[in-house]
């Protein structure tokens, strides 16, 4: 009888621990964009910004990948390695979108796009993401912080 309550005690204690725990978590969005919330992987390194999504076999539909320069320039990117066509948005310093490419296909390696104007940052999410979310020039990412260029 005795182990029976303290089964039963135990039980309860973990479905407490288990409660409050989800109740008091907060999950922060990695980020915001076009009202849509991203998971957001960040290229901060030379070798991380070749790389981009080269090789990858899909692209989730939250999931997006910023690319983090030192300094405002006009940044080019290319489809080389890329598997799956992508939307690429270009960035000023403060994350509003300044130039948009939809839906570049894989097909166009070795073409390269550019902004029209100098960059801080790009990100590249699935292709059809700023058609479906009305993505267009001047829509914020919102991220607490901007991560800088570790390298």
């Amino acid at each position: 009888m005795l182990r029976k309550r303290c089964i039963y005690a135990g039980c309860v204690i973990i479905v407490i621990v288990v409660a409050i725990f989800f109740l008091y978590r907060t999950e922060t969005p990695s980020s915001q964009f076009g009202g849509v919330s991203l998971k957001i992987d960040y290229a901060t390194t030379e070798i991380a910004r070749e790389r981009g999504l080269g090789g990858r076999k899909s692209i989730p539909s939250d999931y997006g990948m910023l690319f983090v320069f030192p300094k405002d320039d006009y940044y080019g990117f290319w489809m080389k390695d890329m598997l799956v066509p992508i939307d690429i948005f270009w960035l000023n310093d403060k994350g509003q979108v300044i130039s948009i490419s939809e839906s570049v296909n894989v097909s166009s390696y070795p073409n390269v796009f550019y902004p029209t104007v100098p960059v801080r940052y790009v990100l590249e999410t699935v292709a059809g993401f700023a058609r479906e979310h009305s993505i267009s020039i001047g829509t914020p990412l919102m991220l607490k912080n901007f991560p800088s260029v570790s390298e």
